[in-house]
């Protein structure tokens, strides 16, 4: 059985048993079976009198040592990977905010300010007076009122979660008691109040669980908007996607990881040594490609091309052409470096919270980054010099994608139809029902689903139901790496009223061709993009986010940061579809309150749903019901 949706992954799958060589599903195999209560959420591990499981047939043990019952036991696990999932992202925010502050200090020799319209647009936002002072000032509180959202004792909400939802979300979540006023205090709240002895009320846990993950939302709006500050707000541009990308006469350098503190300089310096590898005999020269967040980084600002996402890391070693992985931090495989040890390829960490043993580390920070960066780049040259050419095997397919869908740049683009009021154009035709609504896909994979499978079975059926699909993070990848980011997917799936809004949009834009069907907007932290431009919708509308036609699917689900993205976009109240389920079996009332009563109080709920066809179904009956509910359940017209 294949282990991929993609020919070309599942082509160096099948030199990895040749060679011998353990994969990631090769070593899932081998856990089977796995633990029932581990899956079920229903093992407790949080003191050392146990650890304690409880039987979910009734037959054994009903209370751990302490009396704690599952759904105590349940409900703190899951929290508790809400908090790891909020500390991931929010970490990657704060990183993001100390160098714009360093920037605005100029004590920073490697970073500007790419993008001064944004950094005026975002003062304005946070209510900073801007007026008599220079870039570097404004910057400066921008920095530090960003900052403030990490360590704030005032019992106000964050910044960037009050100024970024309707207000009419903003005051339901308030009066709830979630509206968090710092986001490391929520994070810490979490590990106090899940220590023995403590919280017992699953109901009280999971509200905790709640505000922490808006901390989440909030680092995610922090991290996105001072990237593009720094780094540039993405536009639409063209590139490639699929293993195909590397290239057998360059010197190839992987990035990835989710930080683009790293890829960007990395990039840069690549710039300057492209003749040094082409005098070392890579005619091609150097040639840099992305895997998972760190690539759609730059992907979406630099036009780098895709490898691969996060399940197939260890494919682009498999190719035999990689010179060096480059990593930095989350979702990065310590099986890597067992892998690039049967190759000439070299890994390298570049953090200090991300070692890996076998691996050469190389930090990056800011004083010293472009020193290091050479000094990988020169390794990686060296690298290529040893290349062993018969285990070479480059996948030959390779798609053309179209990412960079930022909210400005759509916004941007909806302009050049109506100057006055840009937004008319899509709310107009989600209205008259040529998009009947929009699904954002989000989410890692999953060794327990065939690799992709999921993500491309719904989007097919969505689009041919003339619905909108936008995406993040590796479902992003998914769909660059099976050819449905491009104006041919949107020929060949798309239904005929969506089919003829993106066409008009794509001559708009300048393709003389149709938008792809499936609008890249970034990383998985640019989850915080796909929120912005609902929230300009509803604003425009004035409604809450709930009353949009507008759904999530995260049919992959993986890691804790997606149980953390799962449970504030519910929060916000946008129903959510997971493909696997959670360890949250073990207790019926937990299920219960994710699944219909987080309903009842944010209008936001779980839909879990195994079988990709019947999520869609699902998915497009949610859709319909919303479009009832503004009473615009009129067929497709034929404008646009």
């Amino acid at each position: 059985m294949n282990k991929c949706s993609n020919a070309s992954n599942q082509c160096l799958i099948n030199k990895a048993q040749e060679e011998k060589i353990d994969l990631v599903w090769d070593r899932y195999e081998k856990m089977k079976p796995l633990c029932g209560f581990g899956e079920k959420g229903i093992c407790c591990r949080i003191c050392m009198k146990g650890p304690c499981r409880i039987d979910p047939f009734g037959n054994g043990p009903q209370e751990g040592i302490c009396g704690a019952n599952a759904d105590t036991i349940v409900a703190r696990n899951l929290v508790r990977m809400m908090a790891s999932g909020t500390a991931a992202h929010s970490l990657h925010g704060k990183e993001i905010a100390k160098t714009l502050l360093h920037v605005a200090q100029k004590t920073s020799k490697s970073y500007q300010i790419k993008d001064a319209e944004k950094l005026m647009n975002i003062a304005k936002k946070m209510n900073i007076d801007i007026e008599g002072k220079d870039l570097y000032q404004i910057a400066e509180e921008v920095a530090y009122g960003s900052l403030t959202d990490y360590s704030r004792i005032e019992e106000e909400p964050c910044t960037w979660l009050s100024n970024s939802i309707p207000k009419k979300r903003l005051d339901k979540l308030r009066d709830l008691g979630v509206t968090l006023n710092n986001i490391e205090s929520s994070v810490t709240d979490i590990m106090s109040r899940t220590h023995l002895g403590t919280d017992a009320d699953p109901v009280n846990l999971l509200l905790a669980g709640l505000r922490c993950s808006l901390g989440d939302y909030t680092g995610m709006q922090i991290s996105t908007n001072l990237s593009d500050v720094l780094f540039g707000t993405p536009e639409p541009v063209i590139s490639e996607a699929n293993l195909g990308v590397i290239k057998e006469d360059a010197v190839n350098i992987a990035v990835h990881g989710h930080n683009p503190l790293l890829s960007e300089i990395i990039v840069d310096v690549v710039d300057e040594m492209q003749e040094e590898a082409i005098k070392a005999g890579a005619a091609a020269g150097i040639n840099i490609v992305g895997v998972c967040c760190t690539g759609n980084e730059v992907l979406l600002r630099r036009g780098i091309p895709m490898a691969s996402n996060y399940l197939s890391q260890e494919l682009t070693i498999l190719t035999g052409a990689l010179e060096a992985m480059v990593v930095d931090v989350q979702c990065i495989m310590p099986s890597l470096s067992k892998i690039a040890s049967c190759y000439h390829t070299k890994l390298f960490t570049t953090m200090p919270d991300a070692k890996i043993p076998g691996a050469t580390h190389l930090e990056l920070h800011d004083e010293h980054a472009k020193e290091n960066a050479r000094e990988i780049v020169k390794q990686s040259i060296e690298a290529y010099k040893r290349r062993d050419t018969g285990k070479v095997l480059i996948p030959e397919g390779k798609n053309k994608i179209i990412a960079g869908f930022s909210t400005e740049s759509i916004v941007g683009l909806l302009s050049k139809i109506n100057k006055e009021k840009p937004l008319s154009p899509i709310i107009d035709n989600i209205v008259n029902g040529n998009i009947r609504g929009v699904v954002l896909f989000a989410g890692c994979n999953n060794v327990k689903i065939t690799q992709d499978h999921n993500f491309v079975t719904m989007a097919k059926e969505l689009l041919a139901n003339n619905i909108l699909i936008l995406a993040t993070g590796c479902g992003a990848g998914a769909f660059a790496q099976n050819a449905l980011m491009n104006s041919e997917a949107t020929n060949r799936y798309a239904g005929e009223s969506l089919k003829a809004v993106l066409t008009l949009l794509g001559n708009e834009a300048g393709l003389e061709a149709p938008l792809p069907p499936v609008l890249h907007m970034g990383s998985c932290v640019d989850n915080s993009r796909g929120v912005d431009l609902a929230v300009s919708l509803a604003n425009e509308l004035d409604i809450d986010l709930h009353q949009l036609p507008l759904v999530a699917s995260a049919p992959e689900v993986m890691s804790e940061k997606a149980i953390a993205i799962g449970t504030w976009v519910a929060g916000l109240g946008v129903p959510l579809h997971i493909g696997v389920m959670p360890p949250v079996e073990g207790s019926p009332l937990v299920t219960d309150v994710l699944t219909s009563g987080l309903k009842d109080i944010v209008d936001g709920y779980f839909i879990v749903e195994k079988e990709p066809e019947k999520a869609a179904a699902k998915l497009i009956q949610v859709i319909e019901e919303k479009r009832a509910a503004l009473k615009i359940t009129s067929t497709i017209e034929e404008g646009i």
